[in-house]
This record gives C-alpha cells, sequence and structure tokens, in this order.
C-alpha cells in the first residue's frame, strides 16, 4: 500500500524551488531594453518568511538568472538562492550535503522537465497545479493551487501546520488534524 504524502510532511525541514512556473505564473513581461520581468504572489511571500522563521532550510535552485528574483527572495531572508542552475541535481547534493540531509527531510517544487529529477530524489516531490504532465506524473504532491498563484504557501503551510509550526495572530499555533 502507497504512504499518503500527508505522512511525508512530518519529516520535512528544507524546502526547494523553482522560481519561473512556480515562485511565479512562468509569464514573462520583457521590456523594451529586453529586461525580463516576472510577478510573485505575496502569500508564497509570507509562507517562506514564516517557514524561515520556524527553523526551515528554504533553498532556491533556477535555471533563470534575474537578479530581480534573487534580491526579492533575499529580502524575505533566503539565504540560498542558485540562478542559472540548469544542473539542478548538482546545486541539490551540494546543498544537501553541506547541511547533512537525508532524502526524507527535503520537499522540492518544480513544474517543468529540469525539476523531475529533484523530484524523484527528495522524500516530497510536489509540484502546481499546472505542472506538465511529466512532472506531475512522479510528484508525491499535485497543489490545487497554480505556479505563482499559492503553490508554495500551500505545501509550506501543510508541513508546517502538520508540525505544529504555523501561526495565527497572536503566536498560537496551529495542527492541521
Amino acid at each position: 500500500m502507497a504512504i499518503s504524502y500527508k505522512e511525508l510532511l512530518h519529516e520535512i525541514t528544507t524546502f526547494f524551488f523553482d522560481v519561473d512556473g512556480v515562485l511565479t505564473d512562468g509569464r514573462m513581461l520583457i521590456s523594451e531594453s529586453g529586461e525580463l520581468l516576472r510577478t510573485m504572489n505575496a502569500k508564497d511571500g509570507y509562507a517562506i518568511k514564516t517557514a524561515l522563521q520556524q527553523g526551515f532550510n528554504v533553498c532556491i535552485i533556477t535555471g533563470g538568472r534575474n537578479n530581480g528574483v534573487k534580491s526579492r527572495l533575499e529580502g524575505l531572508g533566503v539565504k540560498d538562492v542558485f540562478l542559472d542552475a540548469h544542473d539542478k541535481m548538482k546545486y541539490l547534493h551540494q546543498y544537501a550535503a553541506a547541511h547533512d540531509l537525508k532524502p526524507e527531510q527535503m520537499l522540492y517544487m518544480g513544474d517543468d522537465m529540469p525539476d523531475v529529477e529533484a523530484i524523484e530524489f527528495v522524500g516530497l516531490g510536489t509540484c502546481p497545479q499546472d505542472a506538465i504532465a511529466e512532472v506531475k506524473a512522479v510528484s508525491d504532491y499535485i497543489s490545487h493551487k497554480h505556479g505563482g498563484d499559492g503553490c508554495v504557501r500551500d505545501v509550506i503551510e501543510q508541513v508546517l501546520k502538520v508540525q505544529g509550526k504555523w501561526h495565527v495572530a497572536g503566536g498560537k499555533n496551529i495542527q492541521s488534524s
């Protein structure tokens, strides 16, 4: 019998996220000067900040090279942002070794072919609702939210609630049932 992804949430200590199609909706606005602009969801940002405050690791591994993306994520407190990272497994292995992580402690969310190997490697592979079919096929959990529309918040909130680390105003922690 297959294990429910919900049982895997208890072990997670580290979140890995792709950017385009996960933290963004995958669309790019191209300025006249050629600059690529993206939008990110503030609710995802809140969840990332909360995870960091609760002692979780958050690592971004993206093939993109936009320093604006890096600035936004660093502004949230994310220290580990790997841009122009086309060999995602290289960065995933380096980070795991540096932080003495086992696969079952890691959650990865991606949406496209470069993410498949990482999703298969970690203890909990996840993707947004609008990920490609190949990614959905290997994911343990498919968010009901699309990329750039709260899918990151969805997985972070689930992990923190299961571990009793999601809080509401007044500092009270909430656990999911």
